[in-house]
């Protein structure tokens, strides 16, 4: 049987990091190692390759699978009705985050069934269904239409990671070299471990666990590690450091192993802070850049997402980091209701910070958080392609064009210029006229993003 697994691209309206980053479809390589030794499987990476047709031409595939996280959802609706005009006998599959947080916005004659939660069990059962001609009634973690209601199943949170084998890599192979974060190219991702004991309540990633974190025995993550080609490596973790004894063995498996690699992965500021030797170990054997969630320079707002740090953590893991000379990666939110007084605030606290990158994203209720829950009947913008975090979906305290205009100044000036110089001397001397522009028409296209709100 044939089996077509899709990483969609963006929606034309979104805004994402697609410029500076692009990291390989891992979910899709999990899923695909669960069904590859039995039948033909195929990756179809169209944020690289928009060239649907032309797959389904050649292909011919029995079963199309794809994953939506909340920005994707119309795009995941209208690519798999595009597939069922094709041929309406391809069973059409949907998972990923969002699927399992709001199956329910699935709801389309196209589409088949929904995956909810961990998919790789889930979708090969339901292949070993297909292939028998079997219904699908009964298997957890799916649910589907019937008689226009959503039928579904409940699943377990419980993983064992593993258990799982490790993701095909060699149907991305075509697309590796394409897979990067700025200067770090190619870059593989792998997963060490999934959930956050904490409750932020913008994230619904530890929604998806029940608040538990499941880790993979060093020993294992090892073992991959050592398989893989690419001199960078991304931890594709939710947050990778939590556990410190099993980072620590973690560390001084790969010095043994002899692995070289440099590596990057998200972490908590109060988590470096407390953990300096850690970081230091992983400084040692090639951490190279951070991913920090900073949030907010106020505590007052750290408090309101319930975050569980402080400014005080906030400024021990920039000076930890920036003494080891490890990159971070610093992620900031915007409330809707800043002014401008607030907006001058976070632009002062990220010089303060004297940080080299930073990232700035609109507080933003995802479908599944607690911030939702809450907030759900003062959100001005309910089309998914909006739900990038770059644009605001609840009401500004600002009129548009200023938050914008204001939100567009946070990017330009929050990093002095010296230090903007230092960040870009990283890439390859040929490509900075390129990422010049890109940076250039990034800024541009978050001030613009005020026109965006006339589309709705």
């Amino acid at each position: 049987m044939k089996i077509l697994l899709i990483e969609p691209t963006r929606p034309y309206w979104g805004i994402t990091a697609g410029w500076r980053d692009k990291f390989e479809p891992l979910a899709l390589e999990y899923i695909a190692a669960g069904v590859s030794q039995d039948h033909d499987v195929m990756i179809l990476d169209m944020r690289l390759d928009k060239d649907l047709q032309s797959t389904l031409r050649d292909f011919r595939p029995d079963v199309v699978g794809t994953t939506s996280f909340t920005l994707h959802v119309n795009t995941v609706k209208s690519l798999l009705q595009e597939i069922k005009e094709w041929n309406p006998q391809v069973l059409t599959v949907v998972g990923g985050h969002h699927a399992t947080v709001a199956p329910e916005d699935f709801l389309s004659p196209s589409i088949d069934l929904i995956v909810i939660g961990e998919g790789f069990f889930v979708f090969k059962e339901i292949i070993a269904r297909f292939e028998k001609g079997n219904d699908f009634d009964g298997i957890p973690g799916t649910a589907f239409a019937r008689e226009g209601a959503l039928v579904r199943t409940d699943y377990s949170m419980d993983i064992d990671l593993d258990s799982l084998p490790f993701p095909d890599r060699s149907l991305t192979a075509k697309y590796r070299k394409h897979y990067f974060l700025d200067w770090m190219s190619p870059i593989a991702s792998m997963r060490t471990s999934k959930g956050c004991p904490h409750r932020c309540n913008f994230c619904v990633l530890w929604k998806l666990t029940g608040g538990r974190y499941f880790r993979r025995k060093p020993e294992k993550v090892v073992e991959e590690l050592a398989g893989i080609d690419e001199k960078y490596v991304f931890f594709a973790d939710d947050e990778s450091l939590l556990d410190t004894t099993r980072m620590k063995t973690m560390a001084n498996l790969i010095k043994e192993a002899g692995i070289k690699k440099q590596y990057f992965l998200w972490s908590r500021s109060d988590t470096i802070a407390k953990n300096p030797e850690l970081i230091e170990m992983w400084k040692d054997i090639g951490l190279s850049r951070v991913f920090v969630g900073f949030e907010f320079g106020r505590d007052e707002d750290l408090e309101y997402i319930r975050k569980g740090s402080t400014t005080s953590d906030n400024e021990k893991a920039a000076r930890i980091l920036q003494d080891l000379g490890i990159q971070i990666d610093a992620s900031f939110m915007v409330r809707p209701d800043f002014t401008r007084a607030d907006f001058a605030a976070l632009r002062q606290y990220c010089r303060h910070l004297e940080l080299e990158h930073t990232n700035f994203f609109i507080l933003t209720p995802f479908p599944g958080t607690d911030l939702y829950e809450e907030l759900q009947d003062k959100l001005v913008n309910h089309n998914h392609d909006y739900y990038d975090a770059k644009h605001a979906v609840l009401p500004t305290q600002l009129p548009l064009k200023e938050f914008y205009d204001e939100y567009h100044h946070l990017h330009k000036a929050a990093i002095p210029r010296i230090r903007n110089i230092k960040h870009l001397m990283r890439y390859p001397l040929k490509e900075i006229p390129s990422i010049l522009l890109r940076r250039y028409l990034n800024v541009i296209r978050h001030r613009s993003a005020y026109f965006d709100h006339h589309q709705e």
